[in-house]
């Protein structure tokens, strides 16, 4: 299948349970954020809603969102979309055992489809990446096409080694200590990586194989799938975004920096433009 005939499709996981930020008074995907401009007065502007400008700007018409029940204020909020350039559609799930399963719930609706993945939870600039990775993806071939930011937290990231062609040699999982500037943060994937991962739940599932080697019974997350598919021979490419930035709102420390305005501030003060297409 040529990647002309692939239809786009946006994916958020959002089955968690905000950890790190509770209590909170709604679910962290449609937390305020700030302000929306515009009209005749300004509008709270939610979590969420970065994501899916995000999408709209690459040219995504369908999104779909993995939710667990309970979370019923996530779709009464955002209903099926903030714009009508895209329709939200919601799967919903009991607890999964690692963002890798949430998203894989999805498979049977993006199984044929080029995936666009973000977390709802991440703020990052320039908000139009995603077509940066979608070329890249088209000129490589790549079957995995990661967005590169750098870490301010190695030791709480996914930190990717990459070659001088910006091709993955590994991703390291929440490293102790390392040399490794940067993280992923939003991904762009064909449908043999959907395949690889509805076969590495499966075999998980029934455990049947598919073990990390050396990782013993840690969590296991979705950039460890990714690095086993590299190592099972898919293609993992990368695209670079050195005056890039970004924020995880799931986090106090990064939700204070968003409430003092400095996510919009440092985009202005460092004089940084969105990506031209």
């Amino acid at each position: 299948m040529k990647n002309e005939e692939i239809k786009m499709v946006g994916l958020i996981p959002a089955a968690g349970n905000a950890s790190r930020i509770s209590p909170v008074p709604c679910s962290k995907e449609i937390f305020p954020i700030g302000f929306e401009e515009g009209g005749q007065s300004p509008t709270i502007k939610a979590a969420a809603s970065h994501l899916l400008e995000s999408f709209s700007e690459a040219g995504i018409n369908q999104v779909y969102m993995v939710t667990r029940k309970g979370k019923w204020d996530i779709p009464q909020y955002l209903g099926v979309g903030t714009t009508p350039d895209y329709t939200l559609a919601y799967i919903f799930t009991e607890p999964t055992a690692g963002t890798h399963q949430t998203i894989d719930l999805a498979y049977r609706f993006v199984r044929n489809q080029m995936v666009l993945l973000g977390f709802p939870d991440i703020l990052f600039k320039p908000k139009n990446a995603f077509p940066a990775l979608l070329e890249k993806q088209k000129k490589t071939g790549a079957d995995v096409v990661l967005g590169l930011f750098e870490a301010a937290n190695p030791q709480k990231a996914d930190m990717v080694d990459i070659d001088e062609q910006g091709r993955v040699k590994e991703i390291v999982i929440k490293p102790e200590q390392t040399n490794l500037t940067y993280t992923w943060i939003i991904a762009v994937w064909t449908p043999s990586f959907s395949e690889y991962l509805h076969h590495f739940v499966s075999a998980q599932k029934t455990q049947e194989g598919l073990m990390l080697q050396g990782e013993g019974s840690r969590e296991i997350f979705i950039g460890d799938v990714i690095h086993q598919a590299l190592r099972d021979g898919l293609k993992v490419d990368t695209v670079l975004f050195p005056d890039g930035y970004f924020l995880d709102i799931g986090t106090i420390p990064d939700l204070k920096r968003v409430w003092n305005d400095e996510f919009q501030q440092r985009s202005e003060l460092t004089g940084r433009e969105e990506l031209k297409n």
